[in-house]
């Protein structure tokens, strides 16, 4: 092998290796990254969001009825979006990858007209007792990826907006509740 030869398999080597550096893991815990076939990596948006409880009018008048909290974003449509396809690859970073990601990644489709998103946490009725997590939760599948990640797999997605939020599972008080948001057309 000559000297050329050598050093144009060295720089070959090195520009594998940058172009595998694109795909890393997000930068921070509960941050997700879109992966396109091609490689190419889009960060999701990020909104906080605001927790609203409501309760119906025949509470307030007879006191029997209905009270839901709900998770409401401003604005009907997310910045991020992607076409419809067979399947969707993201990846999510949480604190570490050892724990079950069904426990700690929640991926919930959106209630969305023209002003805001929402998704309700839970209700209480005065007969029928209280719920919790009555989101809109999609299926997905998962496999660890780098050191502190997942790489999910979501088939067949409809269009609509849609979520998702990452739990520490080492923490008892969440300070913020952040939700990933994207939209498939």
């Amino acid at each position: 092998m000559t000297l050329k030869s050598f050093f144009l398999v060295a720089m070959m080597a090195f520009l594998a290796c940058t172009a595998n550096a694109q795909t890393a893991e997000p930068e921070f815990i509960g941050e997700v990254f879109h992966l396109a076939p091609t490689g190419q990596t889009t960060l999701l948006e990020k909104q906080r969001v605001v927790v609203k409880t409501k309760a119906g009018a025949s509470m307030y008048i007879v006191g029997i009825g209905k009270v839901k909290s709900k998770i409401n974003i401003k604005g009907g449509k997310s910045s991020t979006r992607f076409p419809a396809s067979e399947k969707l690859q993201l990846i999510v970073k949480a604190v570490d990858n050892e724990s079950d990601p069904m426990s700690i990644v929640a991926i919930f489709k959106f209630k969305a007209n023209s002003k805001s998103r929402k998704a309700e946490l839970s209700s209480l009725s005065t007969f029928g007792g209280q719920s919790d997590n009555n989101m809109d939760f999609v299926d997905f599948t998962a496999k660890k990826y780098g050191e502190s990640s997942y790489l999910i797999e979501i088939n067949h997605l409809e269009p609509g907006e849609y979520g998702i939020t990452v739990t520490n599972p080492n923490n008892k008080d969440e300070k913020n509740l952040i939700v990933s948001c994207f939209g498939v057309d």
